[in-house]
């Protein structure tokens, strides 16, 4: 009897993609955590991409030949995402963090027509049905009476801009044939870096941090990086590489859950009926998704 991992090959990396969807639910408490000791706006994503690139600096001498082997379309794909991330994070605490999730995660409208563009997917019933169900889950959680979700200020549109980015970098991991997670994680917070240094010299008004501030965001940055970000984007690449962006982006979608209920119980942000109205479309959307079986799953490097 075939193994059901043999038979569903797809449904494993699904469902890291989903719980880790969750986790990052609650990724503003340490962004905020950093803008409140002093680093603020964009200084706070280039301290993690810094922080992670110096405890990723083991993997890249041990596997430099691998990401030279990966030539510019390695680095490209890193950028567009490393960015994308380094844009959602700087967002979280330049406007409201209901805002940053909901503009961010157009993400699988954005994966779901790219994939039909660019890799001639068909996009099926249960998809469709899938991305209504997450849309409208969305929509009920925004409130229809702020009207469409247009991007308001400078946080807005970073956030809606990440989602695009995302979503092409996503296709871009499950076009590759060559790159590893490990390649693709150091080639993310590389890309992330070189983003977010220019970041940092858009004129917003936001302090440069003090050297007490960084000495007290040390510890912080660490736990955060190394405990954290890189494990969950080591399986989140290697899933990407997977799984259609469409996909991926609507299993995400798990954050704007924890997201909504941590910032309603830890903040000012409302959380009631229609919260959870929304909270059940979001969610049934992604196990609507994960019920699918995917076409052709791709194979993909370890």
């Amino acid at each position: 009897m075939p193994h059901l991992s043999d038979r569903r090959p797809d449904l494993l990396p699904s469902v890291f993609v989903a719980l880790i969807g969750m986790s990052w639910g609650i990724f503003w408490l340490p962004m905020r955590r950093l803008d409140e000791i002093g680093l603020g706006g964009a200084w706070a994503s280039l301290a993690v991409f810094v922080t992670a690139m110096a405890l990723l600096l083991p993997v890249i001498i041990a596997r430099w030949r691998r990401l030279i082997a990966g030539g510019i379309s390695l680095l490209v794909t890193g950028m567009i995402i490393g960015g994308a991330f380094a844009l959602y994070a700087t967002a979280l605490v330049l406007t409201d963090v209901v805002y940053t999730i909901l503009l961010f995660y157009l993400t699988p409208v954005w994966g779901t027509l790219l994939g039909r563009i660019m890799l001639g997917e068909r996009i099926t019933r249960g998809r469709l049905l899938a991305l209504i169900l997450g849309i409208a889950g969305l929509f009920v959680i925004l409130g229809f009476d702020r009207g469409l979700p247009l991007p308001r200020n400078i946080g807005d549109w970073m956030a809606l801009l990440s989602g695009i980015g995302w979503a092409y970098g996503s296709l871009r991991v499950y076009r590759s044939e060559t790159a590893s997670a490990w390649e693709s994680t150091t080639t993310f917070f590389a890309g992330g870096l070189l983003v977010t240094l220019g970041a940092v010299l858009i004129p917003i008004d936001v302090t440069t941090p003090s050297a007490e501030s960084l000495v007290a965001a040390t510890p912080w940055l660490f736990l955060l990086v190394a405990v954290y970000l890189i494990p969950s984007f080591l399986v989140i690449l290697w899933a990407a590489s997977r799984l259609s962006p469409g996909r991926v982006g609507l299993l995400l979608m798990g954050e704007v859950v924890v997201g909504v209920i941590s910032a309603a119980l830890l903040t000012d942000e409302p959380f009631g009926g229609r919260e959870i109205i929304g909270t059940i479309l979001i969610i049934s959307a992604g196990m609507i998704e994960v019920m699918q079986r995917l076409p052709k799953p791709k194979p993909a490097t370890a």
